[in-house]
């Protein structure tokens, strides 16, 4: 089952005892966890609702959290998160459950990534409780941006929606935030135009980025903060800047696990999300991130990302210190 098809199952009021729910595309797992959530304890019940993260838990309070009666006749919520950072002894732990899970509660598992050939993976495809939450290819963009929307409700010119997957590619998080800030830009009732989408979203540098992406990779302190200033001078957000770098870097991995697989520098580009005329350059990055460096420059990023919601130090300051840190020898 593909991650559409259970947001799809549960509007219609069809709840599954367990989902295992597995991809990188984290606006699709998000969407399906609060489905699940709303149709589990609503609006929410912290009496019945339970949050792990597979770093810091175990198979046995996992299943205990489960099982436990709910309470005022409700039903429960387990969301357990990055089960793949269980030992694969307590990711073993947890099948037993899925033969045997409790129709008061709803557990929901995800991960970016999980062994096909695992009991866990074997046992939730049997059942139907695996789900997948993969990126979407570049082609399939356009389609998502008109269901985006219809399901919002606004009026989007055909020329716009070109611009706007030019601007963001295949980043469905990038996409969800401009139509939301292309929602208040133009006002109730009104369609978003082209000159809407360049005044909103199109306005950061997509060369000045990759400058920044760039002087990451070669470790280039001065010339990637000079990159960064040129985009704060330009009133770009901090967040907004961060958001545009992880999605670059993205496209850098998944660039070098294209080329890794075998494909052509241009099919490559396509699949990472990019346009084939950047062949040469995404190439050139792809080779100066190896994995280690691409999983720092992830965590970094996250971390930044975190720190410039919460508003402590100020975005700028946040940025400036992530850069640092991603320049690192």
């Amino acid at each position: 089952m593909d991650v559409h098809a259970l947001i799809d199952a549960v509007t219609r009021g069809e709840r599954p005892l367990v989902s295992v729910i597995v991809g990188t595309e984290r606006l699709f797992i998000d969407r399906a966890v609060a489905a699940l959530r709303r149709a589990t304890v609503g609006d929410g019940d912290p009496w019945n609702e339970e949050l792990f993260n597979g770093k810091s838990t175990s198979a046995a309070r996992v299943i205990d959290a489960a099982r436990t009666i709910p309470m005022l006749g409700g039903a429960r919520f387990v969301l357990v998160r990055a089960i793949d950072e269980l030992a694969d002894k307590e990711i073993d732990n947890l099948v037993p459950y899925l033969s045997a899970a409790v129709d008061s509660a709803c557990v929901v598992f995800t991960a970016e990534k999980l062994d096909g050939r695992s009991k866990l993976v074997k046992a939730a495809k049997q059942k139907g409780f695996y789900v997948e939450a993969q990126p979407l290819k570049l082609p399939a963009m356009r389609e998502f941006v008109w269901r985006e929307v219809k399901r919002r409700k606004l009026t989007l010119h055909e020329d716009a929606a070109a611009s706007l997957v030019d601007a963001i590619g295949t980043d469905l998080s990038a996409l969800d935030d401009a139509l939301e800030r292309l929602s208040l830009y133009v006002g109730d009732g009104q369609p978003i135009t082209r000159e809407a989408v360049e005044a909103c979203v199109s306005r950061v540098r997509v060369d000045t980025i990759w400058a920044l992406v760039d002087a990451v990779g070669m470790r280039d302190r001065r010339a990637a903060m000079k990159a960064a200033s040129s985009l704060l001078r330009d009133r770009e957000p901090p967040l907004r800047i961060l958001a545009m770098l992880a999605r670059q870097i993205r496209i850098v991995a998944r660039m070098r696990d294209g080329l890794a697989s075998g494909m052509s520098p241009q099919e490559a580009t396509t699949a990472a999300g990019a346009p084939p005329f950047k062949a040469r350059e995404l190439g050139a990055a792809a080779r100066r991130f190896g994995p280690e460096e691409l999983s720092r420059a992830f965590r970094v990023l996250a971390e930044a990302d975190m720190i410039q919601k919460g508003g402590r130090p100020p975005g700028a300051i946040a940025l400036e210190n992530a850069i640092l840190e991603l320049t690192r020898s």
